[in-house]
């Protein structure tokens, strides 16, 4: 009944006293994957302090083991008739040996309370210095990675610019393509037409030299049909029409 009622307020202790773990990983930084099995395989987490023990060097599981068979009392009385025990029945014989580990654990003791913060201090030191450089490569390959992802987006980026690209330039071929049919289908009007003006030209000329040569040879006919005679009452008569006209004026 004693037991018990001692054993409540260590229980009330031990519940409110805060938790002495970190954990080394960035869980609750960001959302969880739903494919990682928590349960089955939880996350590492590293003990920032030593767990709680008693008497110096016995551990705190021990005694809470006892408590639920035997109450508050059970370890100390099973520690005591344990060595009690050894000692009575000489099974643990205390030699000169003993004394001096005696003294040996007095230096212990001394020496952990005496330089135990100092190199607990450094190792403490040492091992945030561990995790430094364990995040920083984290973060430094996290970062990598960014940068990779934002580069390839700029790729796939460039890659649809270079489409444009492609399809302004075959815009560009298009358009040097109809500029070439264009000027092609000019040349040919050009040509074509120069030779039907050629052949316009040809056929004005060929007409004209056929009309002259066949007035020439009219005329020629007709000089040769008029007689010297004809030729002079003709001329005669276009003076004397000329006399009248002028005597009327």
């Amino acid at each position: 009944m004693f037991s018990r009622l001692a054993l409540r307020p260590a229980l009330q202790c031990r519940v409110l006293q805060p938790s002495s773990v970190r954990s080394t990983t960035t869980a609750s930084a960001g959302k969880e994957s739903d494919e990682r099995d928590l349960v089955n395989f939880p996350r590492p987490e590293r003990l920032e302090n030593p767990g709680k023990v008693r008497l110096g060097f016995l551990p705190d599981e021990w005694f809470q083991f006892f408590y639920k068979k035997t109450g508050v009392t059970g370890p100390y009385v099973f520690g005591t008739g344990l060595i009690t025990y050894l000692c009575s029945k000489e099974i643990y014989v205390m030699e000169h040996e003993f004394y001096s580990g005696i003294s040996l654990l007095i230096m212990i003791v001394y020496g952990v309370k005496k330089f135990g913060p100092t190199i607990a201090a450094y190792l403490d030191k040492e091992i945030d210095a561990v995790e430094a450089d364990y995040n920083s490569t984290r973060e430094n390959a996290k970062k990598s990675l960014a940068d990779a992802i934002e580069d390839e987006k700029k790729e796939q980026w460039r890659a649809e610019g270079q489409a444009m690209l492609f399809e302004a330039k075959k815009e560009n071929v298009g358009l040097q393509l109809e500029a070439a049919y264009r000027e092609r289908i000019m040349t040919v009007f050009s040509q074509v037409k120069r030779r039907l003006d050629y052949q316009v030209e040809r056929e004005n000329i060929m007409r004209r030299l056929s009309q002259k040569n066949m007035v020439s040879w009219v005329v020629d006919g007709v000089m040769k049909s008029i007689t010297p005679q004809q030729e002079k009452e003709s001329l005669q008569k276009c003076i004397l029409d000329l006399k009248s006209l002028a005597a009327k004026a």
